[in-house]
């Protein structure tokens, strides 16, 4: 049997009009449209020519004298303006070995020059020469000045060029004359030689590449933020609140308000109207409006997933309802059936499969509403957080919030679905097969492995 299925064409096996493929075949191009953005993202990050590095990941920065913008370590900055970003850098520190060696000198700030040193700390913590809770320890930093300049510490990979090492032991050299210990008050108050700034080829800031947002994202939801900052469970959790919270409200009243509309008349012409011109109006325009109702805490942000869902949960709810086959309806009358009994054990039980499908679509629509309901008010949550790294250009560090956001909602939806075949058996199921299509692929692994035995 098998041979004959193998010996049809290829035509005939994936593209029949209108016939299901197999559970094989559907599993296998559910796996590829993962697969698929993941592999255009890694092509364009690491595969030449296809790779895309418009831009030079800082590993080590330098404040440039006269210029206002600000690098850090791990700033992006074009590869067109780089090279010039170096040569201001290296101008400068052939202007203090000029003044040095006619015995002048230029004068600076300490504040000045423990900018300089900090900027060696990036690649400290890469190094693992200072602890990632010392990054803020000016003194663990000084230190590593002095190892590096007296070869205590050696750099791995050429991190450190040999342009920047001799910067480092020119500087220490001027340090130690006056201490080997870290005093604020004992820096010089003329310019040191400052380190030149390099980094690596790099996507654009907007789209990281793969590693970075793996990387950014086990850091964050593996290290406490300190501060009083919540941690990134407490966040997740937070959202998942504001989000459940608000769907919860509108399915208290959206389910029975929209169950009566789809079955008596009256109802729907007293209610489907107005709710039918108000779903028009922007949730977000109501805002403002909702924070000076419930405050600025949560209570607005739940009130605005709850606008942004309950409309077009009853007008979703009463359609459903409408379509429910009259024949059903008609067979309860002719029993005596009346009309509670006719909402109650006809209606409300022969639209639950329908009905339970329009809750997971509209599950799915209160998560679009999550960011914006956490803006209003007091910023909370994950949202709180994207905004924030998106304010300092990290987003290698909001992508995996947003991943996790999507990764959230698609689970649930097919937990959903997956528990539907359970609830209502007697039902189509063909809507419950999503999550059996991701547990088939350890049935397709176990027949392969079995099959090459």
């Amino acid at each position: 049997m098998s041979h004959e299925v193998a010996s049809k064409p290829f035509k005939e096996e994936w593209f029949t009009i209108r016939k299901d493929l197999s559970q094989e075949r559907q599993t296998f191009l559910t796996i590829f449209s993962f697969l698929i953005p993941l592999f255009i993202w890694a092509l364009l990050s690491y595969v030449p020519p296809f790779a895309w590095h418009p831009d030079i990941k800082l590993s080590i920065s330098a404040d440039q004298k006269g210029v206002k913008t600000v690098y850090s370590a791990g700033d992006r900055v074009s590869k067109e303006h780089f090279p010039y970003f170096q040569a201001a850098i290296r101008k400068e520190n052939q202007d203090v070995l000029a003044a040095e060696s006619s015995s002048k000198t230029i004068p600076s700030t300490q504040r000045d020059n423990l900018k300089t040193l900090r900027h060696l700390t990036h690649i400290a913590i890469k190094q693992g020469w200072v602890l990632e809770a010392e990054k803020e320890d000016d003194a663990a930093i000084y230190r590593t000045w002095g190892k590096l300049a007296t070869g205590k510490l050696y750099a791995k990979d050429s991190v450190i060029s040999p342009e920047n090492l001799l910067v480092i032991q020119h500087n220490w050299k001027t340090l130690s004359l006056v201490s080997t210990e870290y005093s604020y008050k004992a820096l010089p108050k003329t310019q040191l030689l400052k380190l030149v700034p390099t980094g690596k080829s790099s996507n654009p800031v907007y789209l990281p590449a793969p590693h970075e947002v793996l990387q950014a994202g086990f850091y964050d939801f593996t290290t406490d933020p300190g501060r009083d900052k919540p941690w990134m469970y407490q966040r997740f959790l937070h959202s998942l609140r504001i989000v459940f919270g608000g769907f919860l409200f509108s399915c208290l009243l959206g389910i029975p308000l929209g169950i009566l509309c789809g079955t008596y008349d009256f109802f729907s012409k007293l209610v489907e109207p107005f709710i039918d011109f108000f779903r028009y109006m922007p949730a977000p325009a109501f805002s403002t409006l909702l924070v000076a109702i419930f405050l600025a805490h949560d209570a607005p942000k739940i009130a605005l997933v709850f606008v942004g869902t309950f409309f077009q949960m009853v007008l979703v709810i009463s359609k459903t309802t409408r379509l429910l086959d009259r024949s059903l309806l008609e067979a309860a009358q002719t029993l005596g059936a009346k009309n509670f009994h006719l909402l109650t054990r006809v209606i409300i039980p022969g639209i639950m499969p329908n009905l339970y499908n329009d809750l997971r679509i509209l599950l799915g629509w209160s998560w679009t509403w999550l960011v914006i309901a956490e803006l209003i008010g007091v910023k909370t949550g994950l949202t709180e957080f994207i905004e924030t790294q998106g304010r300092w250009r990290n987003f290698d560090r909001v992508f995996p919030v947003i991943i996790a956001i999507g990764i959230t909602g698609f689970c649930t939806d097919q937990i959903l679905a997956w528990l539907r075949v359970y609830l209502f058996p007697w039902h189509d199921t063909a809507e419950g097969q999503g999550m059996k299509k991701i547990f088939n692929v350890f049935n397709i692994f176990k027949k392969t492995k079995s099959q090459s035995v």
